[in-house]
């Protein structure tokens, strides 16, 4: 890799991982799955799967498909803030009844076909996911003429690093989570970032 190419790559790794460290619902439900040792393999790579195919989309040009479809953001943006209020409101009930703490995982097709579809549903289904990766690195990785690449690589990158960082370094979280009442402080948490990404999409427009 010459040094244009490397210039680049560094670029997107810096702004894939300031884009991805704020905390949002995608974060959150990532960092309680690696507490609770729950299917991280297949959720962290679910995660990081889904930001390489929206980076290479968004370096690819493809942000111009939102401008030949302006229905698209609308209905993301109401489909995401309905997902993410039940979201938000199962984890609020999760912190009234309370009474969690770690336990193993389970090991069932049913509960790993959930947590997939949770992460996906967190992910695809969160217009800001598109602003990021479509719009914003797209547009972006555009001044890298000829490094366009080097660049998109760089920011896949940042999110496997991220994921996998936040997916299995939650456990040395673990101790203490071990109390019932860490887990309602978390759920609750949840629940109010939940919430307030859905009433920033409703209200913002």
């Amino acid at each position: 890799m010459d040094a244009a190419s490397l210039s680049a790559f560094a670029a997107g790794l810096a702004l894939g991982l300031s884009l991805i460290l704020a905390i949002g619902a995608q974060n959150a439900f990532v960092l309680r799955q690696g507490l609770r040792g729950d299917h991280v393999f297949a959720v962290v790579m679910t995660c990081a799967l889904s930001d390489a195919l929206l980076i290479t989309a968004g370096v690819s040009g493809f942000a111009a498909l939102a401008e030949a479809a302006p229905w698209i953001a609308p209905l993301l943006r109401w489909g995401g803030a309905a997902f993410l209020i039940v979201y938000g409101a199962k984890a609020a009930l999760a912190a009234w009844r309370g009474g969690e703490a770690l336990r193993a995982a389970d090991d069932g097709a049913a509960g790993l076909r959930r947590a997939v579809l949770t992460c996906l549903a967190l992910t695809w289904l969160n217009p800001h996911v598109y602003l990021d990766t479509l719009v914003l690195l797209g547009s972006v990785a555009s001044r890298f003429e000829g490094r366009v690449w080097a660049f998109g690589s760089g920011a896949v990158a940042a999110s496997f690093l991220f994921f996998f960082a936040l997916g299995y370094g939650a456990r040395l979280l673990r101790p203490v989570f071990a109390r019932p009442a860490a887990w309602r402080v978390l759920d609750a948490l949840i629940a109010l970032v939940m919430w307030s990404i859905a009433a920033g999409l409703v209200w913002g427009g």
